[in-house]
């Protein structure tokens, strides 16, 4: 379960450090061995960063083709997703494209790597329809499109304001 002020998801290949990172940070046991899938399951642990509580995750190991569900990857991103920070854990003695590879599988799941949230403003209502408001044109969306996204997760009563460039995605 969610805990701490913010929550932070160590993402990476198997065996590059993710649970040595954690034990040692926290103080928490993750299991450490030298073959590759130690870690099947989330391992949290609790640090203290400048008075804030931080809950740090050990997640299991990501493979290519973890957006596709290959290696639990569905699962594993589905969490990282949940994190207020990714922290991408690399292997220094690899090649900086196994990070590139990271990258494109947290992307392929729609997260937004160092990129700011949409400046979107959504509030569910009992009744009223949905209401579309935005403080800048709407150059890759209009409102038919963005009513047709809200219908598909059954949303049919909504206020949405949109202050910023923003796309289907957003």
């Amino acid at each position: 379960s969610k805990t701490g002020d913010a929550r932070i998801g160590l993402v990476g290949f198997p065996s590059v450090g993710k649970s040595t990172l954690l034990n040692k940070l926290t103080g928490t046991f993750s299991e450490v061995a030298s073959y590759e899938f130690t870690t099947l399951t989330c391992v949290p642990g609790i640090f203290k960063y400048k008075g804030a509580k931080m809950q740090l995750l050990d997640l299991p190991g990501i493979i290519e083709g973890a957006k596709d569900g290959k290696g639990r990857g569905k699962q594993v991103i589905a969490v990282a997703k949940s994190c207020s920070l990714i922290l991408i854990v690399l292997d220094v003695l690899k090649p900086l494209t196994y990070k590139k590879i990271i990258e494109k599988e947290l992307e392929g799941f729609g997260i937004r790597l160092n990129k700011k949230p949409p400046n979107i403003i959504f509030q569910k209502k009992d009744k009223g329809g949905i209401n579309i408001t935005h403080t800048v044109p709407l150059n890759n969306l209009d409102e038919d499109m963005i009513k047709s996204i809200c219908h598909e997760y059954r949303i049919i009563n909504a206020n949405i304001s949109i202050r910023c460039e923003a796309t289907v995605d957003d």
